[in-house]
């Protein structure tokens, strides 16, 4: 018999999981059974897009705005709050987890939320890791041991996981290699399981959509990109818009994209506003393509490269928003 010294850390990896394979049992159950359950139904953490035992995402190119966004959502959250127009219908636990920034800057942005809502009693059920405010780091959340450190914090009374951001945290594998991201995907779907949910931030690739593996998508309630507005400048500071590229729960006035906006007023106090978005360029797209006419049309007919007029065209093709089964024509000129 062979000795487990003698065998390699593969070796032993697939033979403990053979055995505890060999110890799963499933447990089929008939349809008149099963409506019968007697399931909690589904609350929702943050109304309408961030549901409990819910898997989300918001990515975005860097600068934009994603942990603004972030450390809001997660105030609003711990307090019961509001944010954006999005709805938290009570408090509840926050877990939120910083790979990335300086802690002092993190706390100057947190100061300044608390500030924004009045400075009132802190919510108690929001709890923080800064990775580089513990003392050896955050442990690569690509391993065992990263995420049984998060595993760790996860008490009973915490409802989300905010995890700010995946390229950060994420530090092995390949980004864009779907098998490096299945022991990740396993972890998030048994917090799922457990009843927890979790909010993934995370880095946009230059042609708009979410970096890496397109996997992460599959698994996701509800999927948030942040883009710059047209006409944007420097000086405004965070101004992005929010579109919604999966909202498996909700649709119509819930699911439409808007402005959002953060800026100081007249007395030198930090605001956010929302506005809504005239009909985009991906919607224009969408009806053009609709309508029956060729990528290279619409690009003439809205005076924008052909390469955007094709991304838009992919993105819409992926999202199941054109009617006609027969392809579209490509762009002559890419």
């Amino acid at each position: 018999m062979t000795q487990l010294h003698d065998k390699s850390f593969s070796e032993l990896e697939n033979q403990f999981s053979s055995e505890i394979n060999n110890c799963i049992k499933l447990h089929p159950i008939a349809l008149k059974d099963f409506l019968k359950l007697q399931l909690p139904p589904r609350e929702r953490i943050l109304s309408p897009w961030l549901p409990t035992a819910g898997l989300c995402m918001i990515h975005a190119k860097p600068g934009i705005g994603k942990t603004h966004l972030a450390l809001n959502i997660a105030y609003a959250v711990a307090s019961g709050g509001s944010f954006l127009g999005w709805e938290a219908e009570r408090p509840r636990g926050v877990l939120y987890v910083d790979g990335e920034m300086y802690p002092a800057a993190l706390q100057e942005r947190l100061s300044m939320i608390c500030k924004m809502n009045g400075n009132h009693e802190l919510p108690s059920r929001l709890m923080i890791i800064s990775a580089n405010h513990e003392p050896f780091g955050i442990p690569d959340l690509a391993t065992h041991e990263g995420r049984e450190a998060i595993n760790q914090q996860i008490t009973e009374d915490i409802d989300l996981i905010i995890l700010d951001n995946l390229s950060s945290l994420i530090t092995s594998g390949k980004e864009n290699d779907a098998e490096s991201w299945q022991p990740i995907q396993r972890w998030l779907l048994g917090l799922r399981g457990k009843g927890k949910s979790v909010l993934l931030i995370h880095h946009s690739s230059k042609s708009g959509d979410q970096r890496g593996t397109s996997k992460r998508i599959d698994v996701l309630d509800s999927s948030i990109k942040l883009e710059r507005p047209e006409g944007y400048s420097q000086e405004e500071g965070a101004r992005f818009s929010v579109y919604f590229e999966k909202s498996r729960s909700f649709q119509g006035e819930d699911a439409k994209p808007f402005e959002a906006r953060f800026y100081k007023d007249s007395n030198n106090n930090h605001k956010w506003s929302t506005s809504i978005i005239k009909e985009t360029t991906f919607d224009q797209v969408v009806k053009m393509l609709n309508s029956g006419m060729n990528q290279d049309s619409i690009a003439k007919e809205l005076n924008r490269d052909p390469s955007v007029i094709s991304r838009h065209a992919k993105n819409a093709r992926e999202r199941g928003l054109i009617k006609s089964a027969k392809e579209d024509e490509q762009p002559h000129n890419q």
